[in-house]
């Protein structure tokens, strides 16, 4: 594909702008990722179940889902220049709103307003805008963006629990407050539109698509995968934390394994990238996704620190890989005017998997009185993700050799 030269300028904004979306969006998943270490202290002073509790991530979860579709559309049609500060200043008042809850109905209610206006403007339309900003090795550098998110759910969740335990719940949600305006107003000025959707944008005709698969199919397969992919990694993100409490451990001990995961992630989500620019985003979404699905059903069996950090190193990897080959497969299916609409379409369904994950995670528990039904959900999950992918690889490969077989 010819470069243009509108596409070549500013190439050093285009790394600030990976630098800007990685921490805004280490910020919100950061948070997200807390709540499992919220969960219990929030259980025991208020009386709420564990899957009641769990459903404050199914709420952000859903509320991420419904307003990423709205944020799509606005992206495709004005741009992204003013999400990021408007996500630092309504994650920041959630965040203050949440220390000072009193009801379950505050707590859902207050984690809607951080996924509906936080979440969802500093995730997908940004992570779609990054992407059209490369035109070399896009995956590479979608991926080291994404790996934000996974370094935010290391640091945050570990930190509240120093928090918690040295100054309560309460105390610890000021702290989130005040450090993400800190942190991520003053940055969020930073976001501009990519030049090359900026163009597309202005002049619909201006980019020629070339793929076997409709936009529309292509969404539709990714969608579909999604919902399971994401149902499978949300069980031990939520639940990892509480399980490994319930077994004795520290609340401590139990954030510094989350903590592990997690980074282990941040890398994989970088190699996830760059392992999609070398052998094609699906192919490499296919072997993430394996890697997740075998590995998730272990967490209740393993015994001992160094076997549970080693499955937590191997799953967060491979679970945080998936989540870079999602975006890449979506970069690269779909076209620049339609980047915004269709990331927020497979964010809308990932969501939604995910909210599930971390109730159905949680439901099990409180019927069952352990994890192993839990875990066991989610390796069922990852495995029809697996037969929906490995169905789209044939369906794409049937078309291609289709396209190939027509005359000249």
């Amino acid at each position: 594909m010819e470069k243009h030269s509108s596409d070549q300028e500013n190439p050093r904004y285009a790394w600030l702008m990976v630098a800007v979306v990685f921490t805004i969006s280490a910020l919100a998943f950061g948070a997200l990722g807390s709540i499992s270490v919220f969960l219990k202290p929030l259980a025991s002073e208020f009386g709420w179940g564990r899957g009641q509790t769990s459903l404050g991530y199914t709420t952000i979860s859903f509320s991420s889902a419904v307003f990423g579709i709205l944020w799509g559309f606005v992206a495709d049609r004005y741009g992204t220049r003013w999400f990021g500060v408007v996500a630092a200043i309504v994650m920041s008042f959630s965040l203050f709103m949440l220390s000072r809850q009193d009801s379950i109905s505050e707590f859902y209610a207050y984690y809607f307003l951080f996924g509906a206006f936080g979440t969802a403007m500093a995730t997908t339309p940004l992570y779609a805008n990054v992407g059209f900003w490369f035109r070399m090795n896009p995956g590479l550098a979608l991926g080291i963006t994404a790996a934000g998110g996974a370094i935010g759910q290391a640091l945050v969740p570990y930190l509240c629990s120093l928090s918690i335990t040295a100054y309560g719940w309460r105390a610890t949600y000021e702290h989130l407050a005040l450090s993400y305006l800190i942190i991520a107003l003053p940055i969020g000025f930073l976001i501009r539109e990519s030049p090359w959707r900026e163009r597309v944008r202005l002049e619909p005709d201006a980019e020629v698509r070339h793929f076997p698969l409709s936009e529309i199919e292509v969404i539709a397969w990714i969608s579909v995968a999604v919902i399971f992919c994401c149902n499978c990694m949300a069980v031990p993100i939520v639940h990892l934390v509480p399980m490994l409490t319930d077994q004795g451990s520290t609340l401590e001990y139990a954030t510094r394994a989350l903590f592990i995961l997690m980074i282990a992630g941040a890398l994989g989500r970088i190699v996830g990238g760059k392992l999609a620019d070398m052998i094609g985003a699906l192919p490499a979404y296919l072997l993430m996704s394996f890697g997740q699905t075998v590995s998730v059903i272990w967490f209740p069996q393993v015994g001992g620190t160094t076997a549970l950090y080693l499955l937590a190193i191997f799953f967060g990897f491979t679970y945080s890989g998936v989540m870079s080959c999602i975006l890449i497969c979506t970069r690269m299916m779909v076209s620049p005017r339609f980047a915004g609409r269709a990331m927020s379409i497979t964010s809308f369904f990932g969501w939604g998997g995910m909210g599930m994950g971390g109730f159905v995670g949680g439901y099990f528990h409180d019927v069952t009185g352990n994890y192993e039904w839990s875990f066991g959900f989610a390796s069922a999950a990852g495995l029809v993700n697996l037969i929906v992918l490995t169905l789209f690889y044939l369906r794409l490969r049937d078309r291609i050799k289709a396209v190939l077989s027509r005359p000249l």
